[in-house]
């Protein structure tokens, strides 16, 4: 077994084969759309419909319709995506078209294929650290050890992908987080939070931003973090992570043991292919 858990350090593709079972569900996922689209209104005059106005729907949709009045509805109520309502005491409320109702679920659908390309990429890592003789947990939610001149913040760190070796020394158990992103707009939103990187740092000893291949480049990672670019079938090691001593908090660990790990793989099983 390979003593280095986070793949072969080499600028080639590195190929899963069928290591992988998710890689077809990756590969049918449409690529992400642009974050507003273009809808007519019934004058003819067309309105940009971004996210604010898709939010706003969802919120009209589950609500009984209360104005705010502000400009984001002068829009919409353009696009023709809801419209007014006056009731017999005079009180005026919204309503959402068929226009809007079928603008969110084109929202719905999106958001879903996004979340289903990102749940098979975080699988594929999970699997490929489990191949690596690691312990891993999905979605976990841990308080980072304080970072700055503010030692009073613990701040909250959700990493997609975490693991550590199957080990009783404490000091080889070295943590790994993989953050996995498929989408640009999630990319460049991650790297404009300083303290949530800081925080990853915080709880392991090497770092890894996994990029669904496209979305960026490495250059545009700092230089703390490896970078891994996910092909269909391959995992490339595009820069490796720096390897930094680590010593977990003990409110890490506890996390840790009521969390759920992933299940073991079935190696029984492996040995009859």
């Amino acid at each position: 077994m390979s003593r280095n858990p986070t793949l072969q350090q080499a600028p080639t593709a590195i190929t899963t084969g069928e290591s992988f079972g998710t890689d077809a569900a990756a590969a049918a996922v449409a690529p992400a759309p642009v974050a507003s689209s273009t809808v007519a209104s019934s004058s003819g005059v067309a309105s940009a419909i971004g996210r604010s106005h898709c939010r706003r729907l969802r919120t009209l949709w589950r609500s009984a319709g209360w104005p705010c009045q502000d400009l984001i509805e002068v829009e919409l109520l353009s696009a023709g995506l809801i419209e007014r309502r006056i009731d017999a005491a005079g009180r005026e409320t919204l309503r959402v078209t068929d226009t809007g109702v079928a603008l969110l679920d084109t929202t719905l659908q999106r958001n879903r294929a996004v979340r289903n390309a990102h749940e098979a990429l975080v699988e594929r890592v999970a699997l490929q650290m489990q191949r690596a003789g690691r312990i891993v947990w999905r979605g976990l939610s841990l308080r980072a050890p304080p970072h700055g001149a503010d030692a009073r913040l613990w701040p909250m760190a959700m990493p997609d992908v975490y693991s550590i070796r199957h080990t009783t020394v404490e000091a080889y158990v070295e943590p790994i987080v993989h953050e996995v992103k498929v989408r640009r707009a999630d990319l460049l939103s991650d790297l404009r939070h300083e303290a949530k990187r800081a925080a990853y740092l915080a709880l392991s000893s090497q770092c890894w931003y996994v990029l669904k291949a496209g979305i960026g480049n490495a250059t545009e990672i700092p230089p703390e973090h490896g970078v891994l670019f996910a092909h269909e079938g391959a995992l490339e090691v595009a820069r490796p992570a720096p390897k930094r001593p680590i010593r977990l908090p003990l409110g890490v660990w506890m996390a840790l043991a009521r969390a759920d790990a992933e299940r073991a793989l079935d190696d029984d099983a492996q040995r009859c292919l």
